[in-house]
């Protein structure tokens, strides 16, 4: 298994990170492109994409390898040999479920340990390529603005010579007001030794130049003088850094991607303690604000008696009752009437000045608790990273085996499918558990783990299923599963048998036939469509009557099936088959607990609902065999009884 598995694996992980590292290149490309960027530092970055990239590659890599493995297994009919030979499913993926522990042990230790130190690294080296000037490449017939405090417009270039004809530029640099304009037949572009300064060598041109902050305010209200000048030669220095900068390390060290198992407990436990304590301080300056506390510094202020220390020693000794709440009340309308326009509106100012004040002040406090909240989540969302990954490696495996095992299909065909419907499935559960659990619509816990909680269950089911050989992908299934529930049947198959052992008994069968068509007469009579809730469920869905009238038709069936005659046989096919419309909790519920089911509303009533159009359709196929015996009974009373005995009149 390890042999066959190993290869498969390496393989497919290989596949995976490659196609995860080109998404991850078309989604940066724009910020390398016309950089100028050396290959030291490109394959740098694409080195710690890869390292970045393994958790989301890995578990991919295990679903596909394993629905391989036992997609080829089950194809070549070796896991049909190893079962036969009594070793079941379990057994046979004892080997690779030992390996995948030691796998997801790994992937622990990778997310804890170097991952941290993978994304500061990548973040730092991707934020230090995007403050990077790009390279100059001066275009043909449109202005330039990459070079700060510039715009560049050459109308033409020699690609041999460097040589730039026609070259107009507008310098901004020290203002709008005091813009620059250059103009020259042609000139040469280049970079200083340290790539600091670019070097602008401008040949037979003209420059005009506004001289407005040279002027006083009286000269300047008057005329705005400016300067011109020609040149033959003319050098214009300009800052421009183009070499590859780093940023430090040090801000994203102490960022979430930055720490470890370890250093995101103690980080969540200080950063809780303090956005406990931001809460109790803005809930005391609440408090500080509000009506209620200003009543009671009023009433202290009443109960003190500081003139003289005698007083002051009686009040210490003498308990002093609480004032009574206030036996008026302030009508604020009557108050704001009695002032005149001009106070009304002084008091209307005030007041809005103050709500605004009061509604600035609490979105500070509010954006305050927003932002420590949100470094708590992500903090909690990156410790529960560590877990997710591993868990995802070991649930993959147990999808993708029993499956593969399942649909016995190999090669990259049918498990590449699978395998990337299952895993975009499983990135979209687990990016929306992620984003809940960011924005604090849920738990950190439970938007972490919602993917491994909703395919945990998948996986269970399905390696249950594969050990019991179910065949749960046969569209054969599914399609009499539903036939059976809207009512539509197989009809039934006789066919004449060249070799009849036993030849019907007519005469015994004709009363049968008779009693079973009375029987299915009176049982549609009494058995009416609709049935009362209680009694049904009180009964856990038995029909006794129904199961009798079907054997007592399955054995007629049986016993015609050996006639000679083709009408007959073919009249036999119109007995529809009974099976399937009563209800099967009575297989196992005994009727307390069918009844039990029943007071349940929630799943009782669509189960007692399904139960009513079942039976309906029974009705339909006892009434179906009611006339399929009568008709039986001229038939064989006219080929076989009137032959034999002419004088015989069955009634």
């Amino acid at each position: 298994m390890l042999q066959t598995f190993l290869p498969l694996f390496l393989m497919t992980f290989g596949i995976c990170l490659f196609i995860v590292l080109m998404q991850f290149l078309w989604r940066y490309i724009d910020d390398m492109v016309g950089k100028g960027l050396g290959i030291p530092v490109l394959a740098e970055m694409f080195m710690y994409a890869a390292l970045f990239l393994v958790p989301l590659a890995l578990p991919l890599a295990i679903l596909l390898a394993s629905l391989m493995t036992f997609g080829n297994l089950g194809e070549r009919l070796e896991l049909l040999a190893m079962k036969s030979a009594g070793v079941s499913l379990i057994h046979i993926m004892r080997p690779l479920i030992i390996t995948l522990v030691f796998v997801s042990v790994g992937a622990f230790f990778f997310q804890n340990n170097v991952m941290p130190v993978v994304q500061v690294k990548l973040y730092t080296l991707l934020y230090s390529i995007r403050q990077k000037s790009p390279e100059l490449d001066i275009p043909e017939g449109s202005f330039y603005k990459d070079i700060p405090g510039f715009n560049v417009y050459v109308k033409g270039k020699d690609n041999q010579t460097g040589l730039l004809k026609d070259v107009m530029i507008y310098d901004y640099s020290e203002g709008f007001n005091n813009a620059r304009v250059i103009v020259a037949d042609s000139g040469r572009l280049k970079t200083s030794a340290d790539k600091l300064f670019l070097i602008l060598s401008l040949y037979n041109g003209e420059s005009f130049e506004n001289l407005q902050s040279q002027t006083s305010t009286a000269q300047a209200r008057k005329a705005v003088p400016y300067r011109r000048e020609s040149f033959g030669t003319k050098d214009i220095l300009i800052e421009f850094d183009a070499n590859f900068n780093r940023t430090d390390e040090s801000f994203m060290q102490n960022q979430y991607m930055g720490k470890n198992l370890e250093d995101l407990q103690s980080s969540i436990d200080s950063m809780e303690v303090r956005l406990d304590s931001i809460k109790d301080t803005n809930a005391k300056n609440v408090y500080e604000a509000s009506y209620l506390k200003s009543l009671r510094q009023n009433q202290s202020k009443i109960k003190k008696a500081p003139d003289s220390k005698d007083k002051a020693e009686e009040q210490e000794n003498t308990v002093i009752p609480a004032l009574p709440e206030p036996s008026f009340a302030l009508n604020f309308d009557s108050l704001y009437q009695a002032q005149t326009p001009s106070g009304q509106a002084t008091l209307l100012g005030r007041a809005k000045s103050s709500l605004e004040h009061i509604k600035t002040d609490f979105y500070f406090r509010a954006a305050s608790v927003g932002d420590e909240a949100y470094k708590v989540r992500r903090h909690l969302t990156e410790w529960h990273k560590k877990f997710t990954v591993s868990f995802a490696c070991l649930m993959f495996f147990f999808i993708g085996a029993p499956l593969g095992a399942i649909i016995r299909k190999g090669g990259l065909g049918v498990p590449v499918v699978i395998s990337v419907i299952l895993f975009i499935f499983y990135y979209i559960i687990d990016n929306m558990g992620f984003k809940m659990a960011r924005d604090g619509v849920w738990e950190a816990w439970e938007g972490m783990w919602l993917s491994s909680a909703v395919l945990t269950p998948m996986g269970i089911f399905l390696t249950y299923k594969a050990a019991k050989d179910s065949v749960i992908l046969n569209a054969d299934t599914y399609i009499n599963a539903l036939k059976n529930l809207i009512g539509k049947r197989e009809g039934r198959k006789v066919e004449k048998k060249e070799v009849i052992i036993y030849t019907p008994d007519y005469d015994a069968l004709l009363p049968r036939l008779k009693k079973l068509a009375e029987e299915s007469k009176t049982y549609v009579a009494n058995h009416k469509r609709w049935t009362n809730y209680l009694a049904f469920w009180r009964q856990g869905g038995k029909d006794p009557d129904a199961e009798r009238l079907a054997q007592e038709m399955e054995s007629i069936v049986e016993e015609l099936s050996n006639s000679d005659q083709n009408l007959l046989l073919n009249k036999l096919m119109d007995y529809p088959i009974i099976g399937g419309y009563t209800h099967k909790i009575s297989k196992h519920l005994n009727d307390k607990q069918s009844l039990c089911v029943g007071l349940f509303l929630p799943v009782g009533i669509p189960v007692y609902l399904l139960a009513v159009y079942q039976r309906k359709l029974l009705r339909h196929d006892i009434e179906m065999a009611q006339r399929t015996s009568k008709e039986l009974i001229e038939m064989i009373y006219s080929l076989h009884l009137s032959k034999n005995n002419p004088d015989t009149n069955y009634q």
